[in-house]
């Protein structure tokens, strides 16, 4: 999936995007990072396990793609290194398939 077709969909506030994780291929230990979308909070869109402790919230999606909270940098910045394992809690492959639109 590229960064522009996983953007869009949290853009877009599509469903199933809640809870997807991914790690970066320059972490030895693989730690997993989430982001999310929950609309009914007013910064609808969070980060886990990034440099800010307990996570942060924003109100959009750019914001939340674009801060710098993974090593001093965003999920934009390191989309090369990014492995994603997850979206909307469903494993990748299988998310594939049964949610993601003809884009992905």
């Amino acid at each position: 999936m590229t960064f522009e077709t996983l953007f869009k969909l949290f853009d877009e506030k599509r469903i199933n995007i809640d809870e997807t994780s991914f790690y970066f291929k320059d972490d030895p230990q693989k730690s997993e990072h989430f982001i999310g979308y929950l609309p009914e909070y007013e910064f609808p869109y969070w980060v886990g396990l990034c440099d800010v402790e307990g996570g942060c919230d924003f109100m959009t999606a750019r914001e939340l793609f674009e801060a710098p909270v993974f090593d001093g940098r965003s999920l934009k910045d390191r989309w090369e290194d990014v492995v994603l394992l997850t979206i909307g809690a469903i494993d990748v492959d299988e998310w594939n398939i049964g949610f993601c639109p003809p884009s992905c």
